[in-house]
């Protein structure tokens, strides 16, 4: 039905440095999350379903429980998300999604990378039309239909429901993502997500080949390498 989304992220190899910016990444979020709302995974449904995700990426539980508790405390870093969109080679477009505590710093270093390779940032929504802000879920189902009418009968809208060799994914409005959680979770007790995003993906993808494919590699590396970069979203097939 709809829309057939391509969700399968670029990864590059967790080398020790990657692993170590992956609990650095979870530590400034739950921080974040903690500090907007209550710092009570209870109260707070946002924070418990990132520190879920954070404890299936295998962050350790101190560098969890440091960032809630920082986040209880008076002062300390002042966080904030921003994103910068930009023009990568051929027709290539990226979205990066940064916190930070300092935006002049990191505005710096992600134009610095697009630089080094000829390339150059856009300005607010130059890149951002061709995108859908959605999320994603994708796990092991072996009754998708009887998932998809329990969906419908709690009143979520379903953007997407893929259901192929026993794996199902859906896709919704950003807002429902913890709603559908919830329907699947109680339908599927210790449920393991593939995929459990919301973010930003590409209405269209395109094929880079030769020089134009290894200069979006080396831009894509240089931006995954900055410590503020939290994801990168693009509008490439990646092998």
């Amino acid at each position: 039905m709809g829309r057939a989304y391509e969700v399968r992220k670029y990864s590059i190899q967790k080398t020790g440095a990657a692993r170590g910016k992956i609990y650095t990444t979870y530590a400034k979020e739950i921080y974040l999350a903690a500090k907007k709302g209550l710092p009570d995974p209870d109260a707070n449904i946002s924070l418990k379903r990132l520190i879920e995700k954070a404890r299936k990426e295998q962050v350790p539980s101190d560098i969890i429980n440091r960032a809630i508790e920082k986040a209880k405390g008076v002062g300390g870093e002042d966080y904030q998300e921003v994103i910068y969109e930009g023009f990568g080679p051929g027709a290539s477009t990226l979205i990066i999604k940064c916190l930070t505590d300092n935006v002049n710093r990191t505005v710096g270093e992600v134009r610095a990378a697009f630089n080094k390779v000829n390339k150059s940032l856009g300005v607010t929504n130059s890149v951002s039309y061709n995108y859908d802000y959605l999320g994603v879920l994708s796990f092991k189902c072996s009754n998708g239909e009887a998932l998809f009418e329990e969906l419908l009968n709690n009143n979520i809208e379903i953007i997407d429901f893929e259901e192929e060799d026993g794996e199902v994914t859906i896709t919704m409005k950003p807002n429902d993502h913890d709603k559908v959680k919830d329907v699947v979770e109680k339908l599927i007790p210790n449920v393991d997500y593939v995929i459990d995003q919301v973010g930003m993906f590409a209405k269209d993808k395109i094929t880079l080949e030769g020089e134009e494919k290894e200069t979006f590699n080396k831009l894509y590396n240089m931006l995954d390498a900055i410590d503020d970069v939290t994801e990168i979203y693009h509008n490439v097939n990646i092998d």
